[in-house]
């Protein structure tokens, strides 16, 4: 899934956690399960208990393999989220159909994943899902099995509900679906372009922040060195006047000058950088590696970084501060918690690009491994020190948990997915591997068109 700040605000949509719709589920599973057993047993209301049962079940044996199969700090995308919500539907719509269809009580509960996928999914999502919703009231309204009542009229003739007033039921429930889940999903949107407006305008505010603070420091140069560049060109001409031409210092005075002259340059150039076509702006995958690497360096572990033997088709990657930031918040902790060796392989093929960072610390809690990527989770203080501390005889103190949180979302917009996992044994430590699609990260081919259009031009 590539999230970018390149779409409008209020485009975007970040999907729902695996975890809130597995916690979701196994709410409604203990409910469902409550009711039958409150019906079956203290009411003594005749069920289809088996079948009932069993689509109970079916949900719990889903809960459980979706749990093993994926980490629960997993964000599912538009479609993933809808399949599964759609799956909700039916499946109450199965229980409505065993127990009675729409003069079930229950049945207001064709409203929950609807209200679910209009806060956090698509519009068109939640159109499909009210659409299912709907369709599977009438049906159970055509087609369902008694309402459940006492065998033996204990407790009265069980009820005959006119056709129209089940025809009115549907007709309140689509209302209602349509109605709460236009509501909710308007108010999710607010809150979603409130959020997606201030994200653009810090992005805007540190891009001019930065610029500005390089504008002052370019002025500030030009100035401060202005003078005595200027003082040296003069200086330079006066002895080149004084020199007979024959001297052999007259050279040397010529090539002063023209150093001089070529510094000022340098220095009226400052004021240009920061520009979008700045030559740095766009860089190999193996100098943002560096880029991001260097820093590390001087902590005392080893880095090695592993890039294909072939360099040819290495792709261009756009020097983008939130991917630097998410690459350089993996590689930093990796050296925090490696004993001496950091490993970065980079590759790449036609189809994607990929980058994967491991060390040889103690890895990942393995309680923590499906939560990595949630925000505040960490597990400094367990396993982690600040290297600044050991030299004054202090413990690290524990972090926010942010850290990777933010990288990981940072590396998601650029259209990255993240895997977080420990190394098999008999090797110990972590590996994070961050891949993109190559279409999505690699702009060498934009820029060897507008070369193109450059030349024909």
């Amino acid at each position: 899934m590539s999230l970018s700040l390149d779409h409008p605000i209020g485009e975007r949509f970040f999907g729902l956690r695996l975890d809130t719709l597995i916690r979701l589920r196994w709410l409604a599973i203990s409910g469902q399960t409550l009711a039958i057993v409150v019906v079956q047993w203290l009411l003594g209301l005749p069920l289809p208990i088996g079948a009932c049962l069993a689509v109970v079940a079916l949900s719990a044996w889903l809960n459980l393999a979706l749990r093993l199969r994926n980490p629960g700090a997993r964000r599912l995308s538009d479609a993933e989220a809808a399949w599964l919500l759609a799956y909700d539907i039916l499946q109450l719509a199965a229980l409505l159909f065993l127990t009675g269809g729409l003069a079930n009580p229950f049945a207001l509960l064709f409203l929950a994943p609807v209200l679910i996928s209009a806060t956090a999914l698509s519009p068109r999502t939640t159109v499909l899902l009210g659409v299912l919703a709907a369709v599977c009231a009438a049906l159970v309204g055509l087609w369902q099995m008694p309402l459940p009542w006492s065998a033996d009229g204990a407790i009265g003739a069980p009820p005959v509900l006119p056709p129209i007033y089940l025809v009115a039921i549907w007709l309140a429930l689509a209302i209602a679906i349509a109605f709460i889940g236009v509501h909710a999903w308007r108010v999710a949107e607010e809150t979603r372009e409130l959020s997606e407006a201030l994200a653009a305008t810090e992005l805007v505010l540190a891009r001019e922040q930065h610029l500005s603070a390089l504008d002052g420091l370019a002025a500030a140069a030009a100035h401060e060195l202005g003078t005595p560049l200027a003082t040296i060109t003069v200086v330079a001409k006066e002895l080149g006047r004084s020199l007979p031409s024959d001297s052999p210092l007259s050279d040397d005075i010529r090539l002063v000058s023209e150093q001089a002259d070529r510094c000022r340059a340098i220095l009226r150039t400052l004021t240009s950088l920061g520009a979008g076509d700045a030559p740095f702006d766009r860089m190999p995958i193996s100098h943002i590696i560096e880029d991001v690497v260097a820093p590390h360096r001087n902590f005392g572990i080893s880095i090695e970084v592993t890039l294909p033997s072939r360099s040819g088709d290495e792709p261009i990657i756009a020097r983008n501060p939130g991917l630097l930031y998410g690459l350089g918040n993996i590689v930093e902790n990796a050296v925090d918690f490696a004993q001496g060796q950091v490993n970065i392989v980079a590759g790449w093929t036609e189809l994607d690009v990929t980058i994967t960072v491991t060390d040889d610390g103690p890895g990942f809690p393995p309680e923590l491994v499906d939560s990595i990527g949630a925000p505040y989770v960490t597990s400094r203080g367990r396993h982690r020190w600040r290297r600044d501390a050991v030299t004054e005889g202090e413990e690290g103190q524990e972090g926010l948990g942010l850290g990777v949180f933010i990288a990981k979302t940072l590396l998601e917009r650029s259209g990255a997915e993240l895997a977080f996992v420990n190394r098999p044994p008999p090797a110990h430590g972590a590996m994070v591997s961050v891949r993109w699609l190559r279409q999505v990260i690699d702009i060498s081919g934009e820029r060897e068109a507008r070369d193109d259009e450059s030349a024909s031009a």
